[in-house]
């Protein structure tokens, strides 16, 4: 029987090939599942169309990560954070309030996506943003006191 494979099946093939298996294994197994479905022309078809889909979408969140980019890079952000006697921050600052100063400039960026070292000391610094799909933007961020 032949069969357009929906996910990647380990053993068989990845998402969007088209292959053969027993009757058995595809009725019983695959297409119950949501792995596979039978492979006409009408399937293949729309299968071709929503990858198209996707593959637009995907170039157009690159171009949108790659202006998000350049806007973070060619920007100075600023930080205030409370001084102790020695010159010192009291605490650090952490990635919690490096993402929620940029949602409040308007990106939306997870504190996850975000890796610096620690930041104890007033300056100037050089972070790494992880975007999506292999986009990275360094933020220029300067911590003064308070």
């Amino acid at each position: 029987m032949k069969i357009l494979l929906i996910k990647d099946v380990k053993g068989l093939g990845k998402a969007g090939e088209i292959k053969n298996a027993k009757d058995g294994y595809a009725r019983n197994f695959l297409i119950p599942k949501g792995f596979a479905k039978t492979a006409t022309k009408e399937v293949i078809e729309e299968w071709q169309k929503e990858e198209a889909k996707r593959k637009a979408q995907m170039e157009a969140e690159i171009n949108e990560f790659g202006e998000i980019k350049k806007t973070m890079e060619n920007t100075k952000f600023v930080i205030k954070h409370k001084l102790g006697a020695n010159g010192q921050l009291i605490g650090s600052v952490t990635n919690k309030e490096i993402a929620n100063m940029l949602n409040e400039k308007g990106f939306d960026i997870d504190k996850k996506h975000i890796a610096h070292t620690t930041i104890k000391a007033p300056g100037s610094y050089e972070i790494d943003v992880k975007l999506g799909h292999g986009i990275s933007a360094k933020l220029n961020l300067e911590v003064e006191g308070e």
